[in-house]
């Protein structure tokens, strides 16, 4: 597989606009606080920065559901705004990717509201449109994404229109070759304005099995196996590629719920022409049970190496992995995978270290290099993401379950976890507004803030950008080939980077306890050349073999054996 793609050697950083910086005080955030942090973000060394929807939207779901693809939303500023942080990134060296929502528009696109006005309207191909059943009932069974069924019957034309996500997010019909040409133009739209690449929204949801059939017999169900990878996709996306992408020296990654490992190695082969990486999920349903993420169970190390170690092999010189932790739609990492309270800022170093030490790209969503953590706010009023409060309204007034119940399972798995304000400083409201923001900020912002944290030489925030300098330095953390280490040790996640004749070990301590690591004899003829250290999450570690090593609670070294 070729080399050097500035995707493959860059660190990309996510930035939720809504929730970075607020410039005008009306306690939401915008193109202009984003513009006034740039160089925080030179300073961390990041090279990407995928900006979350700015388009203009209703709002439904926090600007996934966009209602003008080629215009921002008044609350973020103005397309000048947006040009001028363009401008900015470049001059820093930091190249921009855009959200790229296509499975689906907002109920206030300009196409949905001509699609709906008559069954013979031109625009009405451009949606998924069924009668109902003879008994007046939904044209499936699917479920949406955020519960409930995935049709919403309107009554101007007497028939549904499928949304996977909510009512307002009516889905797009891809086998409509002017709906997708309409696409097209409008990707080039961005990138001739100088953007370096598109994060791809659902993209794996845009091919539907012909027909629609209903998912079994149960009144409502999950209809994922007929619209994730369905059977027209890899067209779709060589098609995007030939006409769009490949005229471009554009990123392209590609969120892609339920894909296989053998499905991601065929969509990121370069050979096949489709996307740069995708966005797998696997990794992020280890503590999921049965009924999905919000019957949460504890994750095991065990099923964290597997997931892992399965990708990495899968991927390894055919296609390529990209490596994150926590985003947009994820709680907070340090909170999930590590100890948010004893333990925060080594075990958040500790994941760190993992996700750079690993082969591909890895994404840092914003306020995760500085250790935020998840929020418990009092009450289900506090919480804003549609998800999140639809959850709740089905389990407690629908099903019965416990608030209490309910309320744990968003306190570990609700999106608005990863969607509180950046901490900025101690100030009030963490330096995030002057106003109201438009969703609390952590209590935890007067001890956990940016300021404190570039003024601290062992925080969080050096450690990232001592990772990401590494990275620069050392092409074995990009490119090399991974092996698992001591794959049955139930505290040690160890493994290996290989490239030419180098060699390093990278041993991760998960628990919150002391653990023992013994090398492998299979490793030993790779350790008596002084074993270097190249990293450590503990500023006092002991001059030692790697042969035997005691590591401390979320401890991580990585060790050059040769």
């Amino acid at each position: 597989m070729a080399q050097g793609a500035f995707w493959q050697e860059g660190v990309v950083y996510q930035i939720y606009p809504r929730s970075f910086m607020d410039s005008n005080g009306d306690g939401v955030g915008d193109l202009q606080g984003i513009i006034s942090k740039l160089d925080y973000l030179k300073e961390l060394g990041v090279d990407i920065v995928w900006l979350s929807p700015v388009y203009k939207s209703p709002n439904d779901d926090n600007g996934y559901d966009i209602s003008d693809y080629e215009a921002i939303m008044d609350e973020f500023g103005t397309m000048e705004d947006w040009e001028k942080l363009l401008h900015g990134l470049h001059d820093r060296g930091i190249k921009l990717i855009m959200d790229l929502v296509v499975n689906h528009s907002s109920d206030e696109h300009a196409w949905f509201q001509k699609a709906r006005k008559s069954k013979h309207n031109p625009y009405r191909d451009y949606y998924i449109w069924r009668p109902g059943k003879p008994d007046g009932s939904e044209p499936n069974n699917w479920l949406s994404f955020f519960g409930g069924s995935a049709w919403q019957y309107d009554e101007a034309t007497d028939e549904f229109y499928l949304h996977l996500f909510t009512k307002k997010q009516p889905d797009l019909n891809w086998e409509n070759p002017k709906l997708r040409q309409e696409v097209y133009e409008m990707m080039k739209f961005w990138l001739d304005k100088g953007i370096d690449g598109f994060r791809m929204d659902v993209i794996n949801c845009i091919s539907k099995v012909d027909d629609l059939p209903s998912a079994g017999e149960e009144r409502y169900a999950w209809g994922g196996d007929f619209f994730l990878c369905g059977p027209r996709l890899s067209q779709y996306l060589r098609e995007m590629n030939e006409q769009v992408l490949s005229k471009y020296n554009a990123m392209s990654v590609g969120e892609m719920p339920g894909v296989t490992p053998e499905q991601a190695a065929v969509f990121t082969n370069p050979d096949n022409r489709q996307v740069n990486m995708v966005f797998q999920f696997e990794t992020m349903d280890i503590d999921s049970g049965e009924g999905g993420k919000w019957n949460f169970k504890p994750w095991r190390l065990s099923d964290l190496k597997a997931v892992t170690s399965k990708w990495q092999y899968a991927l390894d010189g055919k296609g390529w992995n990209s490596l994150y932790l926590n985003n947009h739609d994820q709680p907070r990492m340090v909170s999930r995978f590590g100890n948010d309270t004893v333990y925060r800022k080594e075990s958040a170093k500790l994941l760190a270290t993992f996700l750079h030490t690993l082969q591909g790209t890895p994404y840092i969503y914003q306020g995760e290099e500085i250790g935020m953590t998840n929020v418990q706010f009092g009450s289900i009023d506090d919480y804003k993401d549609v998800e999140t409060l639809n959850f709740y309204r089905e389990a407690v007034h629908e099903r019965g379950v416990s608030p209490e119940r309910a309320m744990a399972s968003i306190y570990a798995k609700g999106r608005d976890n990863a969607r509180t304000p950046i901490q900025w400083d101690d100030s009030e409201n963490g330096g995030f507004t002057a106003g109201e923001p438009w969703i609390a900020v952590n209590p935890n912002y007067r001890e956990i803030n940016v300021e404190e944290s570039l003024r601290d030489p062992d925080s969080i925030f050096h450690y990232y950008k001592t990772l990401i300098a590494l990275r620069k330095r050392h092409p074995i953390m990009i490119y090399g080939s991974y092996d698992i280490v001591a794959e049955e040790h139930e505290q040690i996640y160890a493994y290996t980077r290989s490239l030419g004749e180098q060699k390093w070990l990278v041993v991760l301590n998960f628990s919150g306890k002391e653990a023992q690591f013994v090398l492998p004899e299979a490793l030993k003829s790779f350790s008596g050349g002084g074993n270097e250290l190249i990293i450590a999450n503990y500023g006092d570690v002991p001059a030692a073999s790697v042969e035997e090593l005691r590591l401390r609670p979320y401890e991580a070294r990585v060790y050059k054996l040769v």
